[in-house]
């Protein structure tokens, strides 16, 4: 397997790149894997760019160090597969808590290696309900998430599956397949590792890294989200990043990448052709 080793600790975080041209990244959502993007990265590896997608510390086939399990834990990681394969003028884009690990990113290193960034259902600026964030959610709910993941982290999954894609809904046309490779993705992050992820994608204030923004972007999301909810994510960060462009797609949950695939596709291309 393609490998970067983490010099700090020696962490070994799995990588896979594709296609030859201008380089993409991707930062995948909680508790996935880098697969979850294969369906973006074929898409544009066909159409000119070289993609890159890396599996997250814990998560999938990178190795699970007990320690590091944090946003500044994960940027310094994507930090770390950007220049050991020296990318330059990257668009990174991120997903959910990949969303948070691109602005952290951006935070701690800066946009030298930078030309775009694409936040899809990210979760800053800031999930967790606080006096300065009224409209977020509650610490119960996390609270919860741990709990079910700790109790029974397989059902949690096939639960939370439900969810993310918005097969709970009326008239929703989710396939089995679908919810079943989230479940095969999810099960591949160690416990620990999943459960220490909830505190960084939920507990993490982004606000002072989204301001730190100094190149193109485009925030996407889903209006019927039921994990990171969209009033209080996307159209905040919108207002944080200067010059941000928005695309919102109404009734689309939080895996629209899978349920609106070829819309978010011809979407990214569009941005990255712009």
């Amino acid at each position: 397997m393609s490998t970067v080793t983490i010099a700090k600790d020696g962490t070994n975080i799995y990588y896979k790149d594709w296609g030859e041209g201008p380089v993409v990244t991707f930062s995948h959502g909680w508790p996935l894997n880098a697969d979850a993007w294969d369906g973006q990265m074929l898409f544009l590896a066909q159409h000119g760019y070289r993609v890159v997608a890396h599996d997250r510390r814990g998560h999938g086939r990178s190795g699970q160090a007990a320690s590091g399990n944090d946003m500044d834990g994960y940027a310094d990681d994507l930090a770390a597969v950007i220049e050991a394969l020296d990318l330059r003028d990257a668009t990174l884009i991120g997903h959910s808590t990949g969303g948070g690990e691109v602005a952290r990113y951006i935070g701690r290193h800066g946009t030298a290696r930078v030309a775009k960034v694409v936040l899809i259902a990210a979760v800053p600026p800031l999930m967790l309900k606080t006096p300065a964030n009224p409209e977020g959610l509650p610490m119960e709910v996390f609270d919860d998430m741990r709990a079910a993941l700790f109790n029974d982290r397989s059902q949690f999954y096939r639960d939370l599956a439900l969810q993310f894609y918005g097969a709970n809904r009326p008239d929703a046309q989710v396939s089995q397949g679908i919810l079943d490779q989230f479940w095969l993705w999810s099960m591949q992050a160690g416990l620990k590792h999943a459960y220490d992820s909830i505190k960084a994608f939920s507990e993490t204030d982004f606000t002072q890294d989204l301001k730190d923004f100094d190149v193109p972007t485009l925030v996407m999301h889903g209006e019927d989200d039921q994990i990171v909810p969209v009033h209080d994510s996307a159209r905040k960060s919108a207002r944080l990043i200067e010059g941000a462009q928005e695309i919102y797609y109404p009734g689309a949950p939080h895996g629209l990448t899978a349920t609106l695939h070829d819309q978010v596709n011809a979407d990214l291309l569009a941005f990255l052709q712009s």
